[in-house]
C-alpha cells in the first residue's frame, strides 16, 4: 500500500502525472493539422480526477486555455454527471462563458474508465483555424456573428462518432479538412493520455486517483498560501489603459492580501463594448490566477489547489465580465492586459519579478481571400516585447502572458498564398530604462494571388504604449499600415487592394528604472546588436557612442564602437530629458538598427 504522506512517494507520482500530461500534449502537437496548434502551440492539455479537479497539466499550454479549462470542467460534469458517461464517450464545447472565452477555442474532454469505473478525465483546448461566422477579428456585434456555437455535447458516444455534429462542423468552417483534422488529433491525444494513466495506476496498484488527487491539490494549495502569507497584508492597486475601438478601455486592478488569501477586484473597469473585445469571466479568472501564481509563487504546481487561495471580482456587465451574447472573438486583446496590471500593482512585493508593462496582447493575424482554386483563410501569431524586469531586460518578441510562439515565415508561405517580405526586430522599440524593455518586431507581408485580400491583426498598444516603471520610459507603440503609407485599424478587418503590402510594427515593452543609470557598456552592446541606435543611445540613455580613433587606448572589442566616457559623463550630468520613444529617433550618418 502506497503511503502518500511520504513526500518522496507523492513527488514520484506527481512527476509521473506530469509525464502523462506531457505525453498527451506531445501526441496532440505531432498529429495536429494546423500550424496554430503544431507550431505556435496554442493549446492546453491536462489530467483531472473523477470530480473534475485538475491534477496536472502539460508543460506546453497557455494560461487562457489551461486555467479556463480547469475551472470549466465543472460545466462538463453539470451537463453530463458520471452516471451519464460511459467508456468511449467524448465531450466537446466551445461555449465562451464555460471554457476559454471565444468560439474559436474547442475544448474536448474524455472520461477515463478502469473497467467500468470512472477514474478521471483528460481534456485539451485548441484554437481552431476557422469556426465560420466573421473571420477572426473584433468586427462582430454579438457572439452569434462570430461562428458556430457548440454547447456541451457528445462528440463520440460509446466509441461511435456523432456524425451529425461532424457534418455540421464541416459545413460551418471555411477550412474543413484542417479543422476536422485538429479535432481528431484532440480526441486521439486524450486517448494516449488515458492509456498512460491506466498503465500508471496498474504499475502502482492504484484502484482510484482520489487519495493522490487530494494529496497533490492540498500540497499546492498550502504552498501558494505560504507564498501569499509572506507578502504584507494590504491593498495594492494599479490601472492601465488599452486602445479599445471607439474609446480607450480602462482596467482597474486592486489586489488585496489578507493572511494567506488574495482577492483581485476589477471594479471600476470599463463597461463591456459593442464589439468583440469583451472578456468572459472564465477567461478573466484564468489570467488572474496565472498572474498571482507567477508573481508570488511560480514554483507552485498549477492545479486545482493553486486556484483556491485566489478570489476574482469583476462586476457583471464590465468588459472583464461580459454577459452573453456579447461579442468576444478578440477577447485576448483586453484579457492579456491583466497579468501586467497585477505585476505592477504588487510592485516591490513581487521582488525581482516586478515588471514594467509589455505589449500585453499577442498579435493574431488573420488573412483571407480568394485564389483560382477557391477561398483561403490563414491565421498566425506574431509577438511584441515584454516589459523590463527589476533585475533583467525585457524579452524581445515573446508571447507573454500567453506563452504561444510565433509561426516561422517558411511555414506560413508553405501553407498559404502569403509572402513574408521582411521580418526583423524593431530597433529602438524597447522602452529606455536601467533595464531596457523588450523589442517588438516589424513584419512586411502580402499575398501572391494577384487579388485583393482581407486582414485583421488583433493586437493593442497602438495608441497607449506600454508604460515604464520607476523612471523607465514607455515602449514604442504598435502601428500597421499599407505599403502606400495609409494607416490601418489594428483590430477590425481591413480590405487590402491587389499588389499592396501590409507593414506591421509591433509594440515594445516599457523600461524599468532611470535609463541614465544603465551601464554604458550595456548600451554599447545594444548598439552593436542593432537593438538601440546611436542616436537613441545619446538621447535616451545619455551614452555617447563613437568610432575608435587613432591614439585611443587599444582594447580588444568585437567592433570599433566605443563609449566616449568624457562626453557620456558630461551628457548625463546635464540630465537632459529622455526622448519619447513614441517618436522615431533622429537618424544620422552612423544610424543604428
Amino acid at each position: 500500500m502506497l503511503d502518500l504522506r511520504d513526500p518522496v512517494v507523492a513527488q514520484v507520482l506527481w512527476q509521473r502525472l506530469i509525464s502523462v500530461a506531457n505525453e498527451q500534449a506531445a501526441a496532440l502537437i505531432r498529429t495536429a493539422f494546423t500550424p496554430i496548434v503544431r507550431d505556435a502551440e496554442d493549446l492546453s492539455a491536462a489530467v483531472f480526477d473523477r470530480s473534475g479537479r485538475m491534477m496536472a497539466q502539460s508543460v506546453t499550454g497557455t494560461p487562457g486555455h489551461i486555467n479556463s479549462m480547469a475551472t470549466g470542467m465543472k460545466h462538463f460534469l453539470a451537463a453530463y454527471p458520471p452516471g451519464r458517461l460511459h467508456p468511449g464517450d467524448v465531450l466537446i464545447t466551445n461555449d465562451p462563458w464555460q471554457t476559454s472565452g471565444h468560439l474559436l477555442d474547442l475544448t474536448i474532454a474524455t472520461p477515463v474508465f478502469a473497467e467500468d469505473t470512472l477514474v478521471g478525465f483528460f481534456a485539451n483546448t485548441c484554437h481552431a483555424l476557422d469556426i465560420g461566422g466573421r473571420p477572426m477579428s473584433a468586427d462582430a456585434d454579438d457572439v452569434h456573428e462570430e461562428g458556430l456555437y457548440i454547447p456541451i455535447m457528445k462528440l463520440y458516444e460509446g466509441g461511435r462518432p456523432n456524425e451529425s455534429l461532424f457534418r455540421i462542423i464541416e459545413a460551418n468552417t471555411r477550412a474543413p479538412a484542417p479543422v476536422l483534422g485538429d479535432i481528431h488529433a484532440q480526441v486521439a491525444c486524450n486517448e494516449v493520455g488515458a492509456r498512460s494513466l491506466l498503465a500508471l495506476m496498474r504499475e502502482f496498484g492504484l484502484d482510484s486517483l482520489d487519495a493522490l488527487s487530494e494529496t497533490i491539490i492540498a500540497r499546492s494549495e498550502q504552498a501558494l498560501r505560504r507564498a501569499i502569507a509572506a507578502i504584507p497584508d494590504g491593498e495594492y492597486t494599479a490601472e492601465t489603459t488599452a486602445d479599445g475601438l471607439d474609446a480607450p478601455i480602462r482596467i482597474c486592478t486592486k489586489v488585496t492580501i489578507a493572511g494567506d488569501a488574495v482577492t483581485v477586484d476589477y471594479t471600476g473597469s470599463s463597461d463591456q463594448d459593442r464589439r468583440g473585445i469583451n472578456v468572459p469571466l472564465n477567461y478573466t479568472e484564468a489570467y488572474t490566477t496565472f498572474a498571482i501564481k507567477a508573481a508570488i509563487g511560480p514554483e507552485v504546481p498549477n492545479n486545482d489547489g493553486s486556484f483556491r487561495p485566489v478570489r476574482v471580482v469583476a462586476p457583471p456587465g464590465c468588459i472583464l465580465n461580459a454577459q452573453p451574447p456579447a461579442p468576444v472573438a478578440a477577447r485576448a486583446i483586453v484579457g492579456h492586459f491583466l497579468p501586467g496590471t497585477i505585476f505592477r500593482a504588487l510592485g516591490a512585493a513581487a521582488g525581482p519579478r516586478a515588471m514594467a508593462a509589455g505589449a500585453d496582447s499577442v498579435c493574431l493575424i488573420s488573412v483571407h481571400g480568394g485564389t483560382a482554386a477557391g477561398p483561403f483563410t490563414y491565421t498566425f501569431f506574431c509577438l511584441g516585447g515584454m516589459g523590463a524586469r527589476a533585475g533583467k531586460d525585457g524579452l524581445s518578441t515573446t508571447g507573454f502572458p500567453s506563452g504561444v510562439a510565433g509561426t516561422p515565415a517558411e511555414v506560413t508561405e508553405t501553407l498559404a498564398p502569403i509572402l513574408i517580405h521582411r521580418r526583423e526586430l524593431r530597433g529602438d522599440s524597447g522602452g529606455p530604462g536601467c533595464r531596457r524593455g523588450g523589442l517588438g518586431q516589424t513584419i512586411e507581408l502580402a499575398v501572391r494571388t494577384g487579388r485583393g485580400y482581407g486582414i485583421a491583426a488583433t493586437a493593442d498598444r497602438t495608441r497607449c504604449p506600454a508604460e515604464g516603471v520607476d523612471g523607465g520610459k514607455p515602449g514604442a507603440p504598435a502601428r500597421t499600415a499599407l505599403g502606400s503609407g495609409e494607416v490601418l485599424d489594428f483590430k477590425q478587418t481591413q480590405q487590402v487592394p491587389p499588389g499592396q503590402r501590409v507593414m506591421l510594427a509591433l509594440a515594445g515593452g516599457g523600461g524599468f528604472g532611470d535609463p541614465r543609470t544603465r551601464d554604458p557598456e550595456a548600451v554599447r552592446r545594444d548598439v552593436l546588436n542593432g537593438l538601440v541606435s546611436v542616436e537613441a543611445a545619446r538621447e535616451d540613455y545619455g551614452v555617447v557612442i563613437r568610432r575608435l580613433a587613432p591614439g585611443d587606448e587599444v582594447v580588444v572589442l568585437p567592433d570599433d564602437l566605443v563609449v566616449d566616457q568624457a562626453a557620456t559623463s558630461a551628457l548625463r550630468a546635464a540630465a537632459r530629458p529622455p526622448r519619447d520613444p513614441a517618436q522615431p529617433p533622429r537618424r544620422g550618418p552612423s544610424g543604428g538598427a
